[in-house]
């Protein structure tokens, strides 16, 4: 979220996406409870401007890939002129499908990877004042960048460790 504040990407999502991460993280985690996912979507709603998009489920049905389920994401990319869909599962978006409506898939540390690489010192302004406060715990450098590796974040890391001091 703190990277979509800086306004080198645009974030987007559905509330059907929403209603997607919220049951798989219902079902992995149940020390969370509904009403705590359901105060981070608005959150979520409410940080990022023009993020939910609509009038995308005409599309879903015209649309085929692997698990069908997945179709709505790649009807509201299409119905936002999205550039990539940032998934960890690349598997459900094959290039040969994205290609015709000129979306890419990419993971999730390959795209933050690239926004180092391209915006270095937003990006590290930003998780310093990401890492800065987190309170409970609060986190070294060390600490955080472990945090990201956890996430899937590896070559993010890789890069970020040249500017550990930044952080």
């Amino acid at each position: 979220m703190h990277l979509s504040q800086t306004m080198l990407f645009q974030a987007k999502w559905t509330a059907a996406i929403h209603d997607e991460w919220i049951r798989n993280l219902l079902k992995n985690r149940p020390d969370l409870s509904s009403e705590q996912l359901e105060r981070t979507r608005r959150l979520m709603d409410s940080t990022v401007r023009d993020c939910l998009i609509a009038g995308y489920e005409q599309l879903i049905p015209t649309l085929q890939l692997p698990d069908p389920d997945d179709r709505h994401v790649l009807a509201a990319a299409i119905a936002c002129d999205a550039d990539a869909i940032v998934t960890f599962n690349l598997q459900d978006f094959p290039t040969s499908i994205l290609d015709e409506h000129s979306i890419a898939a990419m993971h999730p540390d390959d795209f933050v990877c690239d926004l180092c690489m391209t915006s270095p010192e937003v990006i590290c302004e930003t998780l310093q004042r990401h890492r800065l406060r987190l309170k409970r715990p609060a986190k070294s450098v060390e600490e955080y960048l472990s945090t990201l590796v956890t996430q899937g974040l590896t070559k993010t890391v890789t890069v970020l460790r040249s500017r550990a001091d930044q952080l």
